[in-house]
């Protein structure tokens, strides 16, 4: 049976007929994007996230629907807290936008409900330039013989060595940082302590939350910033999560395999949903180019 990897037949299909796909329809859940897909000819939905290196099954859809699956190779998984050797499968039949495939390497992960089917990460993103409208919770597709980000691209971003995942430069009060484009995150912008105390956030604490990671969970502090730069917007009054004291993360390479050096440019934190939910988001995850707009009024 041929293997098609990753979201490869789905990208053939849509480079054959059309550079630019029709807005197309996701659900926002509590700050998660999410895609209406079938697996193994179940209808389910599968949830976006930028910040992940790897395709994931939730081990509770698994269990819900008694599937036997071809195993693969175990994958070292690094979230926020912890590290975790995960299962993973191969020749998984999936289908999105009317398009059947099969991916390997499909790691099992704890994604809450049953009807969370599964994660979708770079195998997804990097194959086109992705556009979000959180406004009107659309998305679209785009070939880049389409568009050429690097001449409309508006935020200071690039592709971080190793990982391969696209980061950009934000301002928190004035101090320049490095966030991973991460719409899996979603909450506030999350960074680490060191940076939080350059910005001037410790003296300013407002409480604590627990925050999970793809393997566990932790304690956050947070504080208000007085102003984001995020590309050419200023944004005031944006909260912000950082560690507590003594709380352990993996912030610079969460969802990385466990191993994988990384080189280039400090990663402090992640971007999320509360940065990104006023705009619409055009994305080249493999270049590393990002351009955020404001809607237009109707």
């Amino acid at each position: 049976m041929t293997r098609y990897l990753l979201l490869f037949s789905l990208f053939l299909s849509f480079k054959s007929f059309s550079a630019v796909t029709a807005w197309t329809d996701f659900m926002l859940d509590n700050g998660h994007i999410f895609l209406p897909v079938s697996i193994e000819g179940i209808e389910s939905r599968a949830m976006l996230d930028s910040g992940a290196q790897i395709n994931s099954i939730n081990r509770a859809f698994v269990g819900k629907h008694n599937l036997t699956l071809d195993s693969a190779r175990s994958v070292n998984i690094k979230g926020v807290f912890k590290v975790e050797k995960r299962r993973a499968y191969n020749n998984v039949k999936v289908d999105i936008f009317g398009t059947e495939f099969e991916l390997d390497s499909l790691v099992e992960a704890s994604l809450g409900h049953h009807s969370n089917g599964m994660l979708l990460g770079a195998g997804f993103f990097k194959n086109f330039i992705v556009q979000l409208d959180y406004s009107r919770s659309k998305i679209r597709l785009i070939t880049r013989d389409t568009v050429d980000m690097g001449e409309i691209a508006n935020v200071k971003a690039v592709s971080q060595k190793g990982s391969g995942m696209p980061i950009a430069e934000i301002h928190i009060n004035g101090v320049a940082l490095w966030l991973r484009i991460d719409t899996g995150n979603a909450g506030t912008i999350l960074i680490d302590r060191r940076s939080a105390s350059r910005a001037g956030l410790l003296e300013q604490v407002e409480g604590a939350t627990t925050s999970f990671g793809a393997n566990s969970s932790g304690v956050n502090e947070f504080a208000t910033s007085k102003a984001v730069k995020f590309g050419p917007f200023e944004i005031s009054d944006v909260k912000v999560s950082f560690p507590a004291d003594g709380q352990k993360t993996n912030l610079e390479s969460q969802y990385e395999s466990a191993g994988t050096r990384i080189g280039g440019k400090r990663v402090v934190g992640l971007i999320g949903y509360d940065l990104l939910k006023d705009f619409i988001v055009t994305l080249d995850y493999k270049l590393g180019k990002l351009h955020i707009a404001l809607p237009e009024l109707e």
